[in-house]
């Protein structure tokens, strides 16, 4: 069976939907449902932002155009592992859940939401391109901690 992986950020136009593509494009066997999600709804309907579009084909990471959505608690119960970009994320989670959901940077493969740093044995946000304009930096943070998620569950299940 599938695991079924939700990425969730801010808008869901630049580094949720950054994660789902890297990891679909790490997914060479297809043994992942992903998707991502917002927990705001200000970008509702739009696009990957076109400074992430950009990053990803830079760096050769096929996707396709998508409308931006918020997440839902039909979303909560569907997914396997939801991973948050930054802790704001998880704040903004417990309003759209109704209770705040346990995180656990030391084994985020024991909990349903994470955040995406601690894949990579970090404790830390994804930095928000939106404010900073590093595509790149955020791009290097979200395939380092695609690449850990890929390797703990794969080796976990």
């Amino acid at each position: 069976m599938k695991k079924k992986i939700l990425f969730v950020c801010h808008g869901n136009i630049c580094r949720s939907p950054m994660a789902e593509f890297v990891l679909k494009n790490l997914d060479e066997n297809g043994a992942f449902d992903i998707a991502s999600a917002a927990v705001s709804t200000e970008e509702t309907g739009n696009d990957i932002y076109p400074p992430a579009q950009r990053k990803m084909q830079e760096k050769g990471i096929p996707f396709t155009h998508r409308a931006a959505r918020q997440m839902t608690k039909a979303d909560y119960d569907y997914y396997d592992f939801i991973v948050c970009m930054d802790r704001s994320n998880l704040r903004w989670m417990r309003y759209i859940l109704g209770f705040e959901p346990e995180v656990d940077a030391g084994a985020p493969e024991r909990h349903k939401v994470s955040l995406m740093m601690h894949w990579a044995g970090e404790d830390r946000d994804v930095a928000d391109p939106w404010y900073t304009g590093d595509f790149e930096r955020a791009f290097r943070d979200i395939e380092k901690g695609c690449k850990g998620l890929l390797n703990k569950i794969m080796t976990a299940f």
